[in-house]
Formats: C-alpha cells, structure tokens, sequence
C-alpha cells in the first residue's frame, strides 16, 4: 500500500512538474512573439533599426530588475507568491503590445515582458527541481531547460500566421496570447507548492541582491560566463535582426519564413539539451564554445551568398551550440560554487547571459547606422570567435571537471558551518 501510494504521488509530481514546465514555455513565448511583427511595427510606427534595437534590448532590463529585487522571494514565499504576479505582468505587457498606437507603448510592452518573464523563469524553474524524486535535480534541470528553449521556438508563430494572413496582425496574436495565459494561470492552480514554510509577511522577506565570485573560483567561472554572453548573443540576433537581415540581403519578407528560421534554432536547442542530458557539463560547455565560430561564420556566408540553405544550417549549429553552451555552463557554475554563495555567483552568471541577450545587439544597430548592416554582422562574427577561443582556452585550463567540481564542493560544504537558508538566483 505504501509503495502504491509513493508511486501515485510521483505519478502526480511528474504531472504537476509538466504543468509548470508549459507554465515556463508559455512565459519564453513573449520573448520572440515580436520577431516577425517588427518589420510591421518599423512600417506603422516609422521607426530606425537603431530603434528596433533599443526595443529588443529594453526586455533585458526587465529581466534584470526582476533579478536584482525579486529572484530569491519565491524561496521566502513560495512559488505561486511569484508566479501569479508574473502572469498578471505578462498580462499587462500583452495588452500594451495590442493596443499599441506609437514606439511608446513597444518599449513598456517590453520592459514589463522581460520583468514577467525574469520574474516567472526561476521560481518556475526551482518548482519543477521540487517537483523531482529525489535525486532528480539533472531532471530538472533538463526539464526546464528544454520548456525555455520550447517557448522561444513557438513565439514566433503567434505572431507570424496571422501576419501571414493579414488577419489583424498586430492585434490578435496577442488576444490569443492573453487567453493562453489565462488557461496557464488556472492550470497552475492545481500544482501543490512546494515551499514548506512560506513567510506570510511582508516584513519578514528580504529584497537585498546578491551577486559576486568568490576570488577562488574567478578562474573557473570565466568560461562559464563568456559561454552564457554568447549563448545570449547569437539568440538575441536571431529574435532581434533575422528580419532585417532576411529582407535585406535574401530579399524575403514572409513573416512565416522569418518564424521559420527562429523556430530551427530553439527548435534544434529543445531537442539538443535532453538529447545530452548525460554529457559530462564541463564537456558540453567545450563542445557549444567549439561550435559558436562555425555557426557565427555560416550565418555571414548565408548573408553575403543570399543562401537560404546556409542560413537554416547556420540556424541548426547555433541551436546545438546554444543547447549545450548553455546547459553546460549553468551546470559548471552550480558545481563549483560554495554552497553558501550559490545563489549570488548564479546571479553574477545570469547578469552575464543578459548583458550578452542586449549589448552586442545594440552594438549591431549602432554599427549598421555608419557602416552599414554587412559590417556591423561581420563584426559580430568576429566578436563571437575571439570570445569563443578565450573562452575554449580559459575552460580548457581551468574548467574541472563533473567528478572533480562535486568533490570541490563537498570540501567546501565540510569546511563550512552549517546553513539551512538557501539562496537561488
């Protein structure tokens, strides 16, 4: 009876845990919803791609303060605390993007999406971590990473079939978006919290960020940290300038090829990261760093040949880059971190990844303004190699490896007093 039991309760975590996982995914849909509408909105609204740029950018912003003041208070208060205002946000950013009238409302729309989003992305993903058996933190992981990865590839299609058909596109891809968000909020009603004491006042909660490497493990998390700039980067190119760079020098406008070939990369990224799940995390983050030069390559040599075919396979290696780039060296930070500052070295490693998401896209925009677009990419190309072989180097050398990182942390957590508060980024 009891063994019975155990199982029905796992039956309904591992139920629990997909409902959140495609709680996570319908979150990651805002992020790209807007690529194949940017053209529409540059021709309605009579905006720059300097402009375009800086409104793609905002999104990070919002991740960010949502980093700095929020990201540990669903530990304090538990998951739904977050989760359901972060809806409510999402909510808000979708109804500015549908009753947009100037360049005004795109910058508010984006900055309370990226909010929602940072706001939902960890306590969401510490949920589905809870959710697992025992020992099942990979699984989680895993989980989480693929719904990211998931969302990014269906966003575009929100957008770009009623672009496609001139059926109000610029206003019911998000009537459809606020009901799916609707259906996510009730679905997650259902799911049973997971934090065993959650605080019930206000007073008692803790807003104070905490970011910072601690000086013997700077070496180690270099790699790491150049690896999420530009695992972020290169996706901030494609959910920012594909359009552009489709138009321009493939002559395609279709907003269905645009969704197309964002979908390939977060499409290929989904299926890469469970795929190579039980690849060793110093190994993938090696592996996404040794692939980011051939994919920046392949996507100038689509640009400068106007081949298609070269796009979507540039599109395929940067999604199995990102994949393992990513999930590698999330994996790398959480290994050798001390337990007792987990927390913040992850936020110094998120702070990362979302400077790579917004400065080297404003950067493209500011270049193609004086030199022009074919400039500007190549030397984002550039930028992305350089970055890749000191990150290959750095990682070679000082990266441990997964055996060598867990016995790091178990002398660290040995050595240290006991703490029971934990500290998730």
């Amino acid at each position: 009876m009891a063994g019975m039991t155990t199982q029905g309760t796992q039956r309904g975590n591992h139920r629990a845990a997909l409902i959140v996982a495609l709680g996570l995914a319908v979150m990651f849909v805002a992020a790209t919803l807007l690529t194949p509408l940017y053209p529409l909105y540059q021709r309605s609204f009579r905006f720059s791609e300097v402009t375009l740029t800086l409104v793609y950018a905002i999104y990070v912003l919002g991740n960010l303060g949502a980093l700095f003041f929020f990201a540990r208070l669903s530990d304090q208060a538990g998951r739904r605390f977050i989760v359901w205002p972060a809806i409510g946000i999402a909510l808000a950013s979708t109804l500015a993007f549908g009753l947009a009238t100037g360049i005004a409302w795109l910058f508010v729309g984006r900055a309370l999406s990226g909010f929602a989003t940072g706001l939902a992305s960890s306590a969401m993903a510490a949920w589905i971590a809870e959710l697992q058996p025992q020992g099942g933190s990979q699984a989680g992981a895993v989980i989480a990473s693929a719904a990211n990865f998931t969302g990014l590839a269906v966003g575009p299609w929100f957008g770009a079939v009623p672009a496609q058909l001139g059926l109000y596109p610029l206003h019911l891809p998000f009537a459809f978006y606020v009901a799916v968000l609707v259906a996510t909020g009730i679905a997650l009603s259902r799911v049973p919290e997971t934090v065993g004491h959650p605080r019930q006042h206000l007073r008692e909660l803790s807003l104070r960020p905490r970011f910072g490497v601690p000086k013997d493990i700077f070496a180690s998390f270099v790699s790491p940290a150049v690896t999420a700039f530009l695992t972020f980067a290169l996706f901030g190119f494609y959910a920012a300038l594909i359009p552009g760079l489709l138009a321009h020098a493939l002559k395609e406008t279709r907003p269905v090829v645009t969704a197309l070939v964002v979908c390939v990369l977060f499409a290929v990224a989904a299926v890469v990261t469970p795929l190579t799940s039980r690849v060793p995390s110093r190994t993938a983050m090696l592996c996404g760093l040794g692939l980011f030069p051939p994919a920046a390559i392949l996507l100038v040599m689509a640009e400068h040949g106007q081949s298609m075919a070269l796009l979507i396979i540039a599109s395929i290696l940067a999604g199995g880059a990102g994949s393992l780039g990513y999930r590698g060296s999330l994996a790398v930070v959480n290994r050798i971190s001390p337990e007792d500052r987990r927390g913040e070295v992850v936020a110094t490693y998120l702070i990362m990844m979302f400077c790579g998401n917004s400065l080297p896209v404003i950067g493209i925009g500011l270049l193609s303004s004086k030199a022009g677009a074919a400039v500007a990419h190549i030397a984002f190309a550039a930028l992305i190699a350089v970055l890749a072989i000191l990150g290959l180097v750095v990682g070679w050398r000082y990266a441990p490896d997964d055996g060598k990182a867990r016995r790091r942390t178990a002398a660290s957590s040995d050595s240290s007093p006991p703490r029971t508060t934990r500290h998730t980024a």
